[in-house]
């Protein structure tokens, strides 16, 4: 029986160690199960434990289990070998179990549990399982604890990580290289590149997947150049480059192109790995195939990464997603399509990377309903991918649709993160839709991402721009850390809601901290300025825009131009637009518009007519301003010209707007027939501001029977409107018809129709200060001055009037 037994146990380890294919035939392992029972030796724990092994590689855990379960006396060694086959069948709840149970647990059988634990989607339960050996006093070895660190480095647990370092110190282990590539992986995976550069420049000699890992640390943390300067050590100190460590070194080549450092330089260094890929006969290897493709398409030398991948003997999905990307990145949209269309006759099917690539690349070209077709394919997009699509929205300005995206992304119950909050939150900013804002807040305040600079920015700018100014301060003084666009969204919000002495003191808040105020810091202010019509301040936001040297941005410039203009001053308009270098149509526009509304309409005609013979196109608003100028000027013809030039010369559709100007030109030169076939034709019948440019013609030339039908239009459309009722009243007036006139005034009080009173306000050395007028209609009279006979009126600088009527 001893000779069998030992006959047999040859057989067993002679399955075991066959070298015949990459593990052990199952039907072996099967048949010499069955004479192991024949002999009799199912007893046999020597036996046994070697068919337990033979299941285990054969891959037949199920099998080895039940053959551990038939052991009446099972040892150390075959708790070892179960638990072993446990693990390599990923069944860790009966390797933990068995763990559990074994009478003396030894490293080899905690080594076992812990790594496979290490390398499952829980590995921070191999921490608790680490407690747990220390605890019975077991000492761990350099396997322990490569596990234990690996599964640190997933959970960037940093401070288990050092504990373990120390523990490894105290036993002995620290200068054991698997330790000690194990703890340059902890280190680097939980962001402690300068601990992981210490025990770097520590290590006796560091093999080739220290310096893989280290260079891996150094290109993620961003120091892409070092990256690079340690691969040149390693081929200098005679360490075996292999394909590992050139994929690396070719990732801090794509990271350096994407950052900061020199791409001209990362190019070529990349270009010299590339050579030495091809001598050291690694271009077979598909990883390091998919790196050269990477680093290539992140230097934008997509070229290049072409004719890497058209030499790659064999290419994955990987290195199509790659390719698509590489075009995308460098706006050859069209040719990451057709890459796509190749990609798919050669058999491979998108995935949801590509189609995420491929969405990317659309918005790139800012292409929204090309990248929402593409969305439309991916079954479970990340949150990466409806941040890209929502900013894609957010960029085209169809706000809209973002926060339509933004429903449809909830019900899918998909978490949001600071990027999408701060998309939407901007999208509600532009609507000025308040309350959706306030619940994306109490969304941030659940996830705990309020304080959050992104976020809370965008709450500043919301709150600000839907009139929530004091709600956008209080977000404003708890943040800890606030950057300029925060200080340009309180500034931005004052400003539109007329609270100019505060947005002039957070101006000056921010150049007291040494913030520099950005273009949308001094355009805020000059509007500002425009809205109070207050030169001076206007000039002394001129001279810091000058000593800023923001003088040629032309938003700012814009703003200074229209600011001049609302203040009547054209001649310094004049002067700066003559000034500046580079003028785009908004500066255009303001210009002409500004010698429009100051009575100018020649020189708003003259300034258009040159602007053509540039190489500036007119848009929509360009031609509201110049008919704009011809209505004031009396340019009856030319604006009709103007008028039928728009579709036919420039191919832009006529708005209300257009057709409100055009209608303002002919009534003020009496054309009344002319406006009545332009009113016919035009799509804009329910349009009261229509209706009260005619009306006001009316009132000019006496024309009682157009000025009635105007006026009707209006006390449909906008029954609580004054300003019809007074119009009327004074075209009855002036042609002697009284009782006409009075019976629309009783119709506006019977109707409950109040006429708002008018109001003037001065620049005096005390501030500003308004005084209101009578309300009787046609009729202005003061109800109180803002001086005395013997006040001192030295300190008054400016008048201004304002009515909120044409009385």
């Amino acid at each position: 029986m001893a000779n069998l037994a030992a006959q047999l146990a040859a057989v067993l380890q002679a399955c075991i160690k066959r070298s015949g294919g990459p593990k052990p035939s199952r039907a072996h392992a099967k048949a010499a199960h069955a004479r192991v029972l024949a002999a009799g030796l199912a007893a046999d724990t020597f036996l046994i434990n070697r068919l337990v092994e033979l299941y285990s590689l054969s891959g037949l855990p199920c099998h080895a289990l039940q053959a551990f379960r038939a052991l009446p006396h099972p040892n150390i060694y075959s708790y070892n070998a179960a638990i072993s086959a446990a693990c390599r069948a990923r069944d860790l709840a009966t390797a933990r179990d068995l763990l559990g149970k074994m009478p003396e647990r030894n490293a080899v059988s905690w080594n076992t549990v812990i790594s496979a634990v290490a390398r499952s989607d829980s590995p921070a339960d191999a921490l608790g399982m680490y407690d747990g050996m220390l605890q019975e006093g077991i000492v761990p070895t350099h396997f322990t604890l490569a596990s234990v660190l690996s599964a640190c480095g997933t959970v960037a647990a940093l401070d288990d990580g050092r504990c373990c370092h120390g523990l490894a110190v105290k036993v002995g282990l620290d200068g054991n290289q698997f330790v000690e590539n194990a703890l340059l992986g902890m280190y680097t995976k939980c962001g402690s590149v300068a601990d992981a550069v210490t025990l770097f420049d520590g290590m006796a000699s560091p093999n080739e997947v220290s310096f893989t890992a280290m260079m891996g640390g150094l290109a993620q943390s961003g120091a892409a150049d070092d990256a690079l300067r340690l691969f040149a050590r390693m081929s200098r100190s005679g360490v075996r480059v292999d394909p590992v460590s050139v994929s690396s070194v070719l990732g801090a080549c794509a990271q350096a192109c994407a950052g900061e450092y020199s791409v001209v330089r990362a190019i070529r260094l990349g270009q010299s790995i590339h050579a030495l890929v091809v001598r050291k006969g690694f271009g077979s290897d598909q990883h390091v195939g998919n790196s050269l493709l990477d680093m290539y398409a992140k230097c934008m030398e997509v070229d290049e990464a072409m004719k890497v991948f058209e030499s790659m003997p064999s290419v994955s999905i990987v290195s199509w997603n790659i390719l698509i990307t590489g075009y995308g990145q460098v706006g050859l949209y069209a040719k990451a399509m057709e890459v796509l269309d190749l990609m798919q006759e050669s058999g491979f099917e998108p995935n949801e990377v590509t189609y995420s690539n491929m969405l990317a690349s659309c918005i790139k070209v800012r292409d929204v309903p090309s990248a929402r077709a593409m969305f439309d394919k991916i079954s479970q997009p990340s949150v990466t991918t409806w941040n890209t699509l929502l900013y894609g929205y957010c960029q085209e300005e169809l706000h809209q649709d973002t926060i339509e995206l933004f429903g449809r992304m909830q019900h899918q119950n998909v978490q949001p993160d600071r990027t999408t909050l701060a998309v939407i939150l901007s999208s509600c900013s532009r609507l000025g839709i308040l309350e959706l804002g306030k619940q994306v807040h109490s969304a941030s305040v659940r996830l705990l991402l309020q304080n959050d600079m992104f976020v809370a920015n965008g709450l500043v700018d919301m709150y600000s721009k839907c009139g929530r100014v004091g709600a956008a301060q209080i977000i404003f003084n708890k943040m800890t850390e606030r950057d300029v666009v925060c200080w340009n969204s309180m500034i931005s919000g004052l400003a539109i809601h007329s609270l100019n002495e505060e947005a002039f003191d957070f101006f000056k808040q921010v150049r007291e901290i040494g913030m520099f105020p950005t273009e949308s810091s001094y355009a805020s202010m000059i509007n500002s300025c425009a809205r109070l019509s207050s030169i001076p301040q206007g000039r002394q936001i001129h001279a810091q825009v000058l000593k800023d040297g923001y003088d040629q941005n032309v938003y700012v410039g814009s703003a200074l131009i229209d600011m001049y203009a609302k203040c009547g001053n054209m001649d310094d308009a004049c002067l700066f637009f003559d000034y500046m270098s580079a003028k785009n149509i908004v500066a255009w526009n303001e210009m002409i518009h500004g010698y429009a509304q100051n009575g100018l309409g020649e020189k708003a005609v003259e300034l258009f007519e040159y602007m053509l013979t540039t190489n500036q196109k007119p848009d929509s608003v360009t031609f509201i301003a110049v008919l704009t100028g011809c209505s004031h000027a009396g340019l009856v013809d030319e604006a009709i010209a103007f008028f039928n030039s728009m579709e036919s010369n420039y191919g832009i559709t006529p708005l209300v707007e257009h057709y409100t100007c055009l209608i303002d030109a002919m009534g003020r030169a009496g054309r009344f027939v002319e406006v009545e076939a332009v009113i016919d034709r035009m799509p804009y019948k329910d349009d009261p501001i229509v209706w009260e440019v005619l009306l006001a013609a009316c009132v000019v030339h006496h024309n009682a029977e157009l000025g009635e039908c105007a006026a009707k239009h209006l006390f449909r459309l906008d029954p609580k409107n004054p300003s019809p009722y007074v119009l009327l009243s004074n075209i009855y007036a002036s042609l002697g018809r009284h009782g006409d006139a009075s019976a629309v005034r009783a119709l506006m009080s019977n109707r409950g129709v109040v006429k708002g009173r008018g109001y003037s306000w001065v620049d005096h050395k005390d501030g500003a200060r308004a005084f209101m007028v009578a309300d009787d209609l046609g009729t202005n009279v003061v109800e109180s001055t803002l001086f005395s006979d013997n006040e001192d009126t030295s300190g008054v600088t400016e008048v201004h009037r304002d009515e909120t009527c044409a009385g």
